[in-house]
């Protein structure tokens, strides 16, 4: 990602009792002073103060947020010896890239018994299949977003991002593997391919789609949907439904090609100083309260399994939020693809500067 925000949200506290099993060695971390403070590095649109000033309420904490776009901006952060962060969100395989640098600490499943809660396809991920390490959070599928106004048959392949008529007016995520993925599975391919010649066939297909894209943008590409700035989307289903939200002729689709199921998850730093709280803060975003608040906001799908039952109907019976068996069957997991990284990084590169 080119440009990393970070965007800061420091919050008032007051020291109030804690009502979870662990909160008595939660309670004598915070005779620590340099404990009453969590630094949580997360998505740009994870950190809602409502639900921090919860935890801070309840811990006598401070949060701050600092924000990331990618997941490969938040490794070259953590990788570049940044410290002081606690608390990280990595995608799935960004989770297992990070397990295998050695980056995140060691889970003490005890004090984050709501991570028993999980969604049955979220339990025992090939990444981390014990949740040693992640513990998923929240999760969806990505797609594409258009306008049925000006696109009144849903656009049945990947393709339909690579339409002349449309230049100008479509985006796509500024995500090196999402962006790849689309191109490769619109060939055939796995998106989890090592093959050098198929990563290059991806490459050589979106130079060609280049000059048809307005934008590459992992930010606000819903609300170029709602503008009419761009017309056909690639995204994550949730920011499509908040796009739906405001404008009742967007529309959420999945390519018959298949794509990416994903989830976000979270996970403590090696290097955190404050352990204990970092994983009291994980296990209070897990809170079926919590979680089905922060469903409600973002129109994401809990990793909480009790959270689909509470969350608002509109959030609930939509495709784009909580996708259907039927889609399902179609998606794969993003997979660390070990040195091939390598491959997917020199192509990426390419295309950009284009």
């Amino acid at each position: 990602m080119s440009i990393f925000m970070t965007i800061p949200f420091i919050l008032a506290f007051a020291l109030l009792g804690c009502d979870d099993s662990s909160d008595q060695s939660l309670k004598a971390s915070q005779n620590d002073p340099a404990k009453k403070t969590l630094y949580y590095f997360t998505w740009s649109d994870y950190g809602d103060p409502h639900i921090l000033k919860g935890f801070e309420e309840k811990t006598g904490a401070r949060v701050i947020v600092d924000t990331y776009s990618s997941n490969e901006e938040l490794l070259a952060k953590i990788q570049g010896g940044v410290r002081g962060y606690d608390v990280v969100a990595p995608s799935d395989f960004m989770a297992g890239v990070m397990i295998h640098l050695g980056l995140l600490e060691t889970l003490d499943l005890t004090q984050i018994p709501h991570a028993s809660l999980l969604e049955k396809h979220l339990e025992g991920l090939p990444f981390d299949p014990h949740h040693h390490y992640a513990i998923p959070y929240l999760w969806g599928t990505v797609g594409i977003g258009y306008d049925a106004t000006v696109i009144p048959s849903p656009p049945v392949s990947w393709n339909a991002l690579w339409d002349n008529h449309y230049r100008g007016r479509i985006s796509m995520l500024n995500d090196q593997r999402e962006v790849f993925g689309v191109a490769l599975r619109s060939m055939g391919y796995s998106l989890n391919t090592r093959d050098p010649q198929a990563i290059q066939q991806a490459r050589d297909k979106l130079i060609r789609q280049k000059p048809l894209v307005k934008t590459y943008t992992s930010e606000h590409f819903d609300q170029l949907l709602v503008s009419g700035e761009v017309v056909l989307a690639h995204g994550w289903g949730g920011a499509i439904a908040r796009a739906m939200r405001e404008h009742p002729s967007i529309r959420y689709v999945v390519p018959q090609e298949g794509g990416t199921v994903w989830t976000d998850c979270l996970a403590v730093l090696k290097t955190s100083d404050n352990k204990l709280l970092a994983m009291a803060f994980i296990n209070y975003l897990l809170e079926t309260d919590v979680a089905v608040a922060t469903s409600n906001r973002l129109l994401f799908a809990s990793a909480n399994r009790l959270v689909k039952a509470r969350v608002q109907p509109a959030v609930r019976n939509n495709p784009a939020i909580y996708p259907p068996p039927s889609i399902l069957s179609r998606m794969e997991w993003m997979k660390d693809v070990g040195p091939a990284i390598r491959v997917y990084d020199r192509a990426w590169t390419e295309l950009k500067v284009r």
